[in-house]
């Protein structure tokens, strides 16, 4: 296994900054951001900084419930609209390893379904799905015209009701985390996903060209993963990824 140590650090994977007003100008950075590396930075999203850390302080304040409280989550059963449960790592010939993390995911709806405590959480989470979910249309619509089609091509594509789902990875401390991965390294089967790093925690790593490049998060940035997989003749550049 490779150490944490022996990986190159990039604070810069292409930047998009969404305020760019030469709309054929950031039409060819998104869609070339794509192509050479599936992974980009969105600043200027839209999505209001202040909400975006009442979301990540649900987050952690759901983890940090009692375990017996978390335990009416946990499953093994994935197809469980809301679920808490654990990666695992499968090595030829070996038991397989759990990952060092949590997850915990759901759907965007129904809401009635998430959890009632932490008590914010609902209330948090509906008004951050709005701000994504607005955010994503727009990152739609521009790869859309990156691929020379109608703005509205993906969209449609979609559906007027695709399916939509949050998940958030937690990492507990870890006593040796030079021989520790988060989660394996993956490829995301959706169309598109928004990231949102905790700020100031290094580990988020992008398989490039064979090599394993960390990001360094900004608070100012979202990590805007573009993994395009629909039954066209075009296609984007998909990128491997890991969390140490």
């Amino acid at each position: 296994m490779t150490h944490l140590t022996q990986v190159s650090t990039l604070d810069s994977i292409p930047i998009i900054d969404l305020n760019d007003t030469d709309t054929i100008n950031l039409v060819q950075k998104i869609s070339q951001a794509s192509e050479v590396c599936g992974f980009s930075q969105i600043i200027n999203h839209g999505v209001p900084e202040e909400l975006c850390n009442r979301m990540m302080t649900a987050y952690t304040q759901f983890f940090k419930l009692p375990a017996e409280e978390k335990a009416q989550y946990f499953t093994t059963d994935h197809t469980k609209q809301v679920k808490l449960f654990n990666y695992f790592l499968k090595i030829q010939g070996q038991e397989k390893v759990t990952m060092w993390s949590e997850t915990f995911s759901h759907f965007w709806h129904p809401t009635n379904l998430l959890p009632e405590n932490p008590p914010q959480y609902r209330e948090v989470f509906i008004e951050y799905a709005k701000e994504i979910g607005t955010l994503m249309n727009r990152l739609l619509e521009l790869l859309s015209q990156g691929l020379g089609l109608e703005k509205d091509c993906l969209h449609k594509k979609l559906g007027e009701n695709p399916t939509l789902k949050a998940q958030a990875n937690y990492y507990p401390p870890c006593p040796d985390p030079e021989l520790t991965l988060g989660l394996a390294v993956h490829t995301d089967l959706n169309a598109l996903t928004v990231l949102r790093q905790t700020e100031g925690v290094k580990g988020l790593q992008v398989i490039k060209d064979g090599n394993g490049l960390v990001l360094i998060p900004s608070p100012m940035h979202l990590l805007s993963t573009l993994v395009i997989k629909f039954r066209l003749a075009y296609f984007f550049y998909t990128t491997q990824y890991q969390i140490w």
